[in-house]
């Protein structure tokens, strides 16, 4: 944690509502960024985040310091997202909307790269958000957050083990999700070796 930013902690823990404030402008995008990745879902991000902050400012005497401040935060992100989750109907109806807007055409950029690069990353989105709660943290956390296996134990009350198998079992859902013909192509491989 940089010593200006222990600084505001210190100062918010002490009370000092202007210092609390410049923690959430400081940290805002990474909490946000993280709450997305958890919820896939853009209206529960926010809330989460609105959450997560919440319980942080009410939390914040209890901070101990043992840990920066952002990884205290994106534990307690983590936690209000899989609540939050928990919280919600089995069957969810998202409002169909008008498609977004197209990006400024006179950027010197390939069309069709650009638009295989936002259909990547809606498939991975979309299979993402349809991992376990329990396998898409660990994912996420170690993947886009690159966080050590240690970390990631230690952000959701795991152990050390269990974060790496989690990560390997979230992989290979992903893979199977977004690979399937490669997957089964494997599979017809192994099985056709097997039977000579």
């Amino acid at each position: 944690m940089s010593a200006e930013l222990a600084e505001l902690v210190e100062a918010a823990r002490d009370g000092d509502q202007a210092a609390f404030e410049e923690l959430v402008r400081r940290t805002t995008a990474e909490t946000y960024t993280l709450a997305l990745r958890l919820t896939a879902n853009e209206e529960d991000a926010r809330d989460v985040t609105q959450e997560a902050y919440l319980r942080a400012y009410k939390g914040l005497k209890r901070f101990r310091g043992e840990a920066q401040f952002t990884t205290w935060l994106y534990r307690i992100t983590a936690n209000c997202a899989s609540t939050h989750r928990g919280r919600q109907a089995k069957h969810r109806h998202d409002e169909l909307t008008e498609a977004t807007p197209l990006e400024d055409l006179r950027r010197e950029v390939d069309p069709e790269g650009r638009a295989e690069d936002s259909l990547d990353r809606d498939r991975v989105s979309a299979a993402l958000s349809e991992l376990p709660d329990t396998l898409r943290r660990v994912v996420v956390l170690r993947d886009i957050y690159d966080l050590p296996h240690e970390a990631i134990a230690e952000e959701l009350g795991i152990s050390e083990g269990a974060a790496k198998v989690r990560l390997h079992r979230a992989r290979n859902k992903l893979r199977e999700r977004l690979f399937p013909l490669r997957t089964e192509s494997n599979d017809d491989a192994e099985g056709t070796a097997n039977a000579v």
